[in-house]
């Protein structure tokens, strides 16, 4: 397949200038694109990787890429559906940038014919004083056509800022200076800003240059109406320090049957063959979850690397007993037993029975114990036969952590402090 046939089939491009003109300059000889990030959270999440892979595919296919972090958009934010934005300080907003500038940069090459650049609007945006801006770009946008956008039609009635009504006009003024200074000739980007973008399109056009081209990639969202990219935990997010690499494996991992085909094609670099016979086996054999474990390993070895990868596939393991506990570092261990529930507890260390109850395995005393009799209960994946069994300092993982389990699946952290 050419690089669009590809993007259509994994569902990629929503909405796009003139299809035949995009497809000729994407299977055609290598151009320069760019894709933006507004550092308004001192990490991307799950929703932003797509922009991120999407990228990378585009620049694995010949093309070239600027990746921009907003250090000026990010200051004033695009107009959200309901309320006005909080306005950072300038101070954090940088670093902010610094940071995702960081999580970007792995994902793309910076060396042969289309090596990428890492770009910023503040440098374009800072030094224009209001009157320069004013006259060179506000002039060649009709408030009529900026009404017309849904966000900002839906805000008229709530009201909303000057500041933000505005932001369409600086980021169609970046798409104008990155083909003026770099040669850009298409923007993309998730379809909620697919008004911004069409914004920048025009704008060259107004200034006599071009032709330049544009699409957007859809919005998740997943099959049972919650928001893509969230956990019961919060945001997914991609700095490891806010979302562990076990974290994010398992948010594949328990993927929904429903959306999991759609994310192998939108994330997966698995050729199309591949993809299809995971699709193939999620339908004959779901409980199986090949698809969930071949993508949520691929994409944790894409972002953190294999070794977090395989830690986080021996993490799943072990937790649910067909695995080494000890082999786990520290950090893994208590990541997992974060993401489950860690019930923190002092010395001297309760009994099994005990530490069943405050983990919340067990509803009471004599649930704790009904559940040992019966054969149910587990410490660091060895069966417990004494529900008033004291537990040895030596049975502490890495001198602090134990692994509790009820049954098969269900299982809690304890942590001594």
């Amino acid at each position: 397949m050419t690089l669009v046939d590809d993007l259509l089939w994994r569902g990629l491009i929503q909405d796009s200038t003139d299809p035949d003109e995009l497809r000729k300059a994407l299977d055609g000889a290598s151009i320069t694109f760019y894709v933006g990030f507004d550092p308004t959270a001192p990490s991307l999440h799950a929703g932003n990787f797509m922009q991120v892979v999407t990228a990378r595919r585009l620049q694995q296919a010949g093309h070239r890429p600027l990746l921009l972090v907003g250090g000026a958009t990010g200051q004033i934010g695009d107009p959200k559906e309901s309320s006005e934005r909080t306005l950072n300080p300038p101070e954090v907003v940088a670093a902010w940038v610094q940071r995702i500038r960081d999580q970007v940069a792995p994902f793309v090459t910076y060396e042969g014919d289309n090596a990428a650049t890492l770009v910023n609007n503040l440098d374009w945006t800072g030094p224009t004083s209001v009157i320069e801006f004013l006259r060179d770009v506000g002039k060649h946008f009709p408030v009529n056509k900026m009404l017309a956008r849904d966000v900002v039609r839906n805000r008229l009635e709530s009201g909303i800022s000057f500041t933000e009504f505005s932001y369409q006009l600086l980021q169609a003024n970046d798409y104008h200076e990155l083909h003026r200074r770099h040669g850009c000739v298409l923007q993309f980007g998730g379809s909620d800003q697919w008004g911004n973008i069409t914004a920048g399109v025009d704008f060259i056009r107004r200034r006599g240059a071009g032709p330049v081209h544009a699409f957007t990639t859809p919005l998740v969202v997943k099959a049972d109406g919650t928001k893509f990219g969230k956990s019961e935990g919060g945001s997914i997010w991609l700095d490891p320090e806010m979302t562990s690499p076990y974290a994010f494996y398992q948010f594949w991992i328990n993927a929904d049957d429903r959306d999991v085909n759609n994310y192998l094609r939108y994330f997966s670099f698995k050729s199309r063959e591949e993809i299809e016979e995971l699709e193939k086996a999620t339908a004959e054999r779901p409980q199986a979850r090949l698809a969930q474990r071949a993508l949520a390993y691929e994409l944790t070895a894409l972002l953190h690397g294999q070794e977090e990868a395989d830690q986080a596939v021996a993490a799943s393991q072990a937790l649910f007993g067909r695995g080494s506990l000890e082999e786990l570092s520290a950090a893994v261990l208590r990541a997992a037993l974060s993401e489950a529930g860690l019930t923190r507890v002092t010395a001297p260390l309760p009994t099994v029975g005990q530490l069943l109850q405050q983990s919340g395995l067990a509803k009471s005393g004599g649930d704790a114990r009904r559940t040992v009799a019966e054969g149910g209960a587990y410490l660091n994946n060895e069966r417990v036969t004494d529900a008033d069994a004291a537990v040895p300092d030596t049975a502490l993982l890495h001198g602090r952590f134990l692994v509790l389990r009820k049954g098969k699946r269900t299982f809690a952290g304890v942590e001594l402090v």
